[in-house]
């Protein structure tokens, strides 16, 4: 499936952009990517399902060709573009969310009624909260190559040398420092975020999924078995030899099991 059209969504004070895949407003899914993530880096995902005429990947505020975060950005922001992005579409049957994306969909499921829910890793407080010092640092220095240099190795728990090995490779860094500016911002928002007894209670049904290697290790792994504490709905399924970026490392296997999830 291939992409059609770019939807570009008004919002309180800013705009979001939304690669639409396959028919403009057939039975839909909808994806929404988290932190050092845009709707491009969800392409290859979105190529490969099938299972809805329309796939719908929400570029976030404070992504190109998006619009700013704007004044007092917090998850409800998130929340209230997310729940846009539904109303722009007849028949959503699925949503769809990746790390803060995951716990954004999470939250809007708490709001508005959402037939099936699938988060992979959602995160939730507390992630990050250690770094935030020093992501504010860089973030008021803007310095986009200390931002990812601090997202990947006091945020992500990556060793010192593999940070360096993605240094080393140009367009690998330039990619990430691209998405890198609302970090400390998405941070902050992930750590203040309201932390209900009970996430995704207007969810008909949810599925939440961790990869195999981050499975009760920090940070994504134990950040995930604490929001399945409060999603107690939520039916847990592994994917198999993949970690957090299982969206870059291994498309077609994700997709096939979202689509396995939505059958």
């Amino acid at each position: 499936m291939e992409q059609t059209i770019q939807k570009q969504i008004q919002v309180d004070g800013s705009w979001v952009a939304v690669d639409v895949y396959g028919e403009e407003d057939g039975p839909a899914i909808i994806l929404v990517p988290g932190v050092m993530a845009d709707a491009a880096g969800w392409a290859e995902v979105a190529r490969q399902l099938s299972a809805w005429k329309t796939v719908a990947v929400v570029n976030r505020r404070g992504r190109q060709p998006s619009g700013p975060l704007g004044d007092g950005y917090d998850i409800q922001t998130e929340v209230d573009d997310a729940a846009a992005v539904l109303r722009e579409f007849s028949d959503v049957r699925t949503l769809f969310g990746w790390s803060y994306g995951g716990l954004i969909a999470l939250h809007l499921a708490n709001e508005v009624p959402v037939p099936h829910l699938i988060a992979y890793e959602p995160i939730t407080a507390p992630f990050g909260a250690g770094a935030l010092p020093a992501l504010e640092r860089a973030h008021g220095d803007g310095d986009l190559d200390r931002t990812v240099e601090v997202a990947l190795g006091e945020v992500s728990g990556l060793p010192a040398a593999v940070v360096e090995s993605l240094r080393a490779d140009s367009a690998v860094w330039a990619g990430l420092t691209a998405v890198s500016s609302p970090i400390f911002s998405e941070t902050v928002a992930i750590n203040s975020a309201p932390q209900p007894a009970e996430l995704g209670q207007r969810a008909e049904s949810i599925g939440l999924i961790v990869g195999e290697r981050n499975r009760g290790q920090a940070p994504y792994g134990t950040s995930f078995e604490d929001v399945a504490s409060r999603t107690p709905r939520g039916v847990v399924h592994e994917l198999a030899g993949q970690g957090h970026l299982a969206h870059l490392e291994a498309p077609g296997h994700l997709a096939d099991l979202i689509e396995r999830l939505s059958n």
